[in-house]
């Protein structure tokens, strides 16, 4: 694979940690928003998947970048919740205003009286590649909601300081970072695109 530039469509600082440590062996100029000498408003979301809004996301700033453009979009389907979170996660409860710090504190406040805390986190990516070609990748993760937080968190990511994967005794932000890539949502999600860019790029 050869030497490309790549734009990842997101301004959530953890997001960009995750994605690019699993990208960190291959040969990408990785740039952000926050590298843009102009700021754009963050399309609205207006999909009603997660594969639609992580396209929105994706053709935005394609469209304003020329450059081979991934965007994430991910969400947490709790089961006591029915369909509150999903794809309005980062949207729900507290807003998508709140500070990380408010938004799990609501969370675990809503979730305190529930018995059934399985929950699973959902990850799309949305890659637009030189010629406008789009594909899309995904990842899932099974586990269960903490009473509280039990580890630190990237910014962006608080929910990982109360989701304890499926068969491990820790919380994702508890984990190693190899561990967490290998087995979270937006980790496997990466690395099948990671596979994609090895075998076509």
């Amino acid at each position: 694979m050869c030497d490309m530039d790549l734009f990842l469509a997101t301004s959530n600082r953890g997001k960009v940690i995750e994605i690019c440590d699993v990208l960190a062996d291959l040969p990408c100029v990785i740039t952000t928003p926050a590298h843009l000498s102009h700021t754009f408003a963050p399309p609205e979301e207006t999909g009603l998947t997660c594969q639609e809004n992580a396209l929105i996301k994706a053709r935005f700033y394609y469209k304003r970048t020329g450059l081979p453009t991934l965007a994430d979009d991910s969400g947490l389907i709790v089961e006591a919740l029915k369909d509150e979170l999903g794809l309005h996660t980062r949207r729900w409860g507290a807003g998508p205003q709140a500070s990380d710090e408010e938004w799990v504190a609501y969370f675990l406040n809503r979730m305190k009286e529930e018995s059934n805390r399985t929950a699973i986190f959902t990850c799309t990516l949305a890659y637009i590649n030189q010629t406008g070609a789009e594909y899309l990748f995904e990842g899932r993760c099974t586990g269960t909601i903490t009473q509280s937080l039990e580890a630190d968190y990237l910014p962006g990511l608080p929910i990982s300081a109360c989701f304890k994967p499926e068969g491990y005794a820790k919380v994702f932000s508890a984990l190693s970072k190899d561990e967490k890539n290998q087995i979270s949502h937006r980790g496997k999600a990466v690395q099948h695109f990671k596979l994609f860019l090895e075998k076509y790029q």
